[in-house]
């Protein structure tokens, strides 16, 4: 029943935008008129990139996650603006010039967008470090300041290449451990930035290419050489009780076991290399007490 859903919801928006060709123009021809005035954002991660970007009278309000503070790094900052539902009413009554959110946005929601004149753009979540750049130019282009995204893109630049370490085979095996046991898998994030630490995803070696559930007593049987906890689900349900089990905590001590908050790299933004830092000192502390 879940899959025929998502074949039609997908059906559906092929069709929309089949329809009404949109989005037809692309950032760079955005900007050659007059930049928006009036910007919205429905999703987490181009909330950031907006508080990154835009000019903060622009800004004329942000999803309700922007200020949650667990999973939003710009939090503070976004409890200046509006908080918005993601739904049509928004984009209806308050007839922005521009729209951004994720490519998981509602087939309706295109309709609003299109009825009240609002150009929408979507952007997919990151799935590596080099996807960070290419949102960062996009979302600049869309609000006519492509040189104050320039800037952020060469500072991101020489911070990724000072803190990338190479990765061997005899790197420290890391695992991404979450509620109710799930592990991170490859082609994401998280997984990108484990990479350039210089650490091996302890998922991809016992086969979880996709975020999987692995047990607690396998976890502590295989003897990864780091665990990151991965709190992204705050509430203290059995689901997240599992990361403060007594068994884990004892089998990974010390430089072995970290917290890496989920804000850091839920979104693909120029603050996920704080976590590339903090992860890549942890490789060197681990490699030096082993030497």
């Amino acid at each position: 029943m879940r899959c025929l859903r998502g074949v039609m919801r997908s059906a559906a928006l092929l069709w929309l935008s089949s329809f009404f060709h949109y989005p037809a123009a692309s950032a760079a021809e955005a900007t050659a008129g007059k930049p928006p005035g009036r910007v919205i954002s429905l999703n987490l991660c181009t909330d950031q990139l907006l508080l990154l970007l835009a000019d903060p009278s622009t800004i004329v309000g942000l999803s309700q996650l922007a200020s949650d503070c667990a999973n939003a790094p710009m939090c503070e900052k976004a409890r200046s603006y509006p908080a918005f539902r993601t739904n049509t009413e928004t984009i209806l009554s308050l007839k922005p010039d521009l729209v951004v959110t994720g490519t998981s946005t509602m087939p309706v929601t295109l309709l609003a967008a299109k009825s009240v004149g609002t150009r929408l753009e979507m952007f997919a979540p990151a799935q590596s470090l080099a996807d960070i750049p290419a949102s960062i130019r996009r979302m600049a282009k869309l609000l006519g300041v492509p040189e104050r995204g320039e800037i952020l893109v060469q500072a991101f630049d020489e911070r990724l290449a000072r803190l990338s370490l190479p990765l061997s085979p005899a790197a420290p095996e890391t695992v991404i451990y979450a509620a109710n046991g799930f592990v991170t898998g490859a082609h994401s994030l998280p997984d990108d930035v484990l990479h350039h630490a210089g650490l091996r995803n302890f998922a991809t070696s016992v086969g979880k290419k996709r975020r999987q559930a692995i047990s607690l007593e396998k976890l502590i049987a295989a003897q990864p050489d780091l665990l990151i906890l991965d709190r992204s689900g705050q509430g203290t349900s059995q689901a997240q009780a599992l990361l403060d089990n007594r068994a884990l905590e004892s089998a990974f001590r010390g430089m072995h076991r970290i917290n890496i908050p989920a804000s850091l790299w839920l979104c693909g933004l120029p603050q996920t290399l704080d976590a590339l830092e903090e992860l890549s000192k942890a490789r060197k502390m681990i490699q030096e007490d082993g030497k």
